[in-house]
């Protein structure tokens, strides 16, 4: 679901990838892109769980006005995916409610 032709901008070529961690599971990421377009192109549209009725939420607004895709990342929760670059070594888990810190306490 990646973008390697565009009528614009010709071929795509030399892609710098990045491994990050989706839910466990190792992953390939383009450099720079947004996290929420790297699990987008994989396929996975559940970014969090609703506190109160535990509804799936993904992407909706894509330019960080709303809530609907945050995620914990790097143990930080909360994180608006669709304004976030990924980055080498990256870890991403999908929220539950409002999420819980996982750093030093």
């Amino acid at each position: 679901m990646r973008v390697t032709s565009h009528p614009v901008l010709g071929e795509i070529k030399d892609i710098e990838w990045v491994n990050i961690t989706v839910n466990g599971k190792p992953m390939k990421a383009k450099k720079g892109e947004m996290i929420l377009s790297a699990l987008l192109a994989e396929g996975m549209i559940v970014n969090r769980y609703t506190t109160k009725r535990h509804e799936p939420r993904g992407l909706f607004c894509g330019i960080g006005q709303c809530t609907d895709c945050m995620m914990v990342v790097n143990g930080i929760p909360n994180v608006r995916t669709c304004i976030t670059p990924v980055e080498e070594g990256m870890t991403v888990e999908v929220q539950d409610g409002l999420g819980k810190w996982r750093g030093d306490k």
